[in-house]
C-alpha cells in the first residue's frame, strides 16, 4: 500500500498559475500535519490522530501551488524504512515530490533504491513546527524528487525562518545559488561500507568519467567514521526515548483498560503503543539516559569533536562523494543492529547538520554529495552537473 490517506480533492492543474510549484503533486508522509487529516505518523500510538493546523512546509508548499495529494505510508514515527513507502508514489508516477522526515538517511535510501534523488537540507533550515518528531536535533524535512532542479524549486518556496519554530537558527540558506566551474570531489575510501567487486568497479568507472569531464577527484580520510554510528544511536536513541514519553494516554495515546493507578497506565499505554523496533530503540535510549548516562554525555561531546573535523576535512574540496549501494525497504522485522548497519553511509550527515544529496546514475550505483552546512542550493547543482556528465 502506497497512500493511507488520499485527498480527492487535490487538483494540481487548479494551482495558481504562476507559483514556483503550480502544477506540482506532492506527497507527505503521515508525521507532517495537514488541518483536517488523520496524521497517524505510523504508530498505534496517533490512532484517529486529527491535528487542528497544519506544519508550516505544508503550508508553504500549498501557498507555491503544490497540491497535496496524501498520505504515503510510513514505519513507525519515521524510523528506518520498515513497512515504508517512501519514494514510491513518485515511482508510480502519482506524486512528483514526497517530503519525509530524515533521521538517519531513510527517504535518500528509498530515493537510491529506487533511482531517484532525495535531499536532507541542512540542519535549521525547514521549519520542524507540525511535524511528529522522534529524534529532535538529527532530523530534518527531506525532499524527494526526480531531478535536483525540482528539489531546489522545493527546497526555495518552503524553507526560511518561522516563528512557530524557535529552535531554527539566526543563519539560513543563501537565496543565490553559485555557478558551478571548477569542481573537485572529496571520495571518501575509508567509510567502513564493505563493496564488493561489482561495486568498487562500478564506482571506480564513475570516478573515471568525472575525471574525463574535468572534475578533480581527490582521495580523502575521516579515521573517526565509525564513530559516526555510534554517537547517533546513543544521541538518537536518547532523544527517542525522550520525545516518545508524550504517548503515555493522557497527552497522547490510547488509554489502556484495567490500569489501577497511573504509574500502570502509563506503562501499558507506552507498551501497547509501540511496535518490536521502535521498542528497542526506546529501551536502549532508557538505558542510556538513566543508567549510562556518563556513554550520553560522552557521545554529545565526541558529536561536537566530529562536527569540528567535519567542517575542517569538507572545507578542502567542493563536496564529498560516497557511493551508496542501494538497500532498499524490508518486509520482514529487522533488528536494531540491521537497521543502523543499513544506514551506516547515511547518518554522518544527520549527526553533523550538513545537507546531503542521493543521485542515481547508469551504473547502476547511486551516489552521496556530502557539502558544508548551508551549501545546499550549491550542492544541488553539483548534484545536477554530475547527472549531466553520467547520463
Amino acid at each position: 500500500m502506497t497512500f493511507v490517506f488520499e485527498n480527492s480533492s487535490a487538483v494540481a492543474t487548479n494551482a495558481t498559475p504562476g507559483t514556483p510549484l503550480h502544477g506540482i503533486r506532492m506527497a507527505l508522509q503521515p508525521n507532517i500535519a495537514v488541518a483536517t487529516w488523520p496524521a497517524e505518523a505510523g504508530t498505534a500510538a496517533l490512532a484517529g490522530y486529527i491535528p487542528t493546523e497544519s506544519a508550516t512546509i505544508a503550508d508553504r508548499a500549498q501557498a507555491a501551488g503544490a497540491s497535496i495529494i496524501g498520505y504515503t505510508q510510513m514505519s513507525e514515527l519515521g524510523f528506518s524504512l520498515h513497512r515504508s513507502a517512501a519514494a514510491k508514489a513518485i515511482v508510480q508516477n502519482k506524486a512528483d515530490v514526497e517530503l519525509a522526515l530524515d533521521l538517519f538517511g531513510e527517504p535518500r535510501l528509498a530515493a537510491a533504491a529506487n533511482h531517484l534523488c532525495s535531499l536532507k537540507p541542512s540542519f535549521g533550515t525547514l521549519s520542524r513546527f507540525g511535524l511528529t518528531g522522534l529524534m529532535a536535533t538529527l532530523e530534518t524535512p527531506a525532499i524527494t524528487a526526480a531531478t535536483p532542479e525540482l528539489i531546489a524549486t522545493t527546497l526555495k518556496a518552503i524553507s526560511g525562518t518561522d516563528p512557530l519554530d524557535p529552535s531554527m537558527p539566526a543563519d539560513q540558506l543563501p537565496t543565490t545559488p553559485p555557478a558551478i566551474n571548477e569542481l573537485t570531489l572529496g571520495v571518501v575510501r575509508d567509510s567502513g561500507s564493505t563493496l564488493d567487486s561489482t561495486t568498487t568497479a562500478s564506482f571506480n568507472n564513475i570516478l573515471s568519467k568525472l575525471q574525463q569531464a574535468g572534475i578533480t577527484v581527490r582521495e580523502v580520510t575521516i579515521p573517526e567514521w565509525q564513530l559516526y554510528r555510534n554517537v547517533h544511536q546513543i544521541i538518537g536513541s536518547v532523544e527517542a526515548t525522550s520525545s516518545a514519553g508524550r504517548y503515555d494516554s493522557v497527552r497522547f495515546g490510547k488509554r489502556p483498560a484495567g490500569a489501577k493507578n497511573w504509574n500502570e497506565m502509563y506503562l501499558t499505554a507506552r507498551g501497547c503503543s509501540f511496535g518490536t523496533l521502535l521498542k528497542s530503540l526506546l529501551f536502549q535510549g532508557a538505558s542510556f539516559q538513566f543508567k549510562q548516562r556518563a556513554a550520553y554525555d560522552n557521545a554529545c561531546r565526541i558529536r561536537s569533536r566530529l562536527v569540528a573535523s567535519m567542517a575542517q576535512l569538507i572545507s578542502t574540496v567542493d563536496a564529498l562523494l560516497l557511493p551508496l549501494p542501494p538497500s532498499g525497504t524490508t518486509s520482514t522485522q529487522p533488528t536494531l543492529d540491521e537497521v543502523y548497519q543499513g544506514a551506516t553511509l547515511t547518518l554522518p550527515a544527520n549527526l553533523t547538520g550538513q545537507p546531503a544529496l542521493v543521485i542515481p546514475t547508469t551504473a547502476p550505483l547511486p551516489l552521496q554529495l556530502l557539502g558544508t552546512r548551508l551549501s545546499d542550493y550549491r550542492l544541488l547543482a553539483i548534484g545536477e552537473k554530475l547527472l549531466t556528465v553520467l547520463r
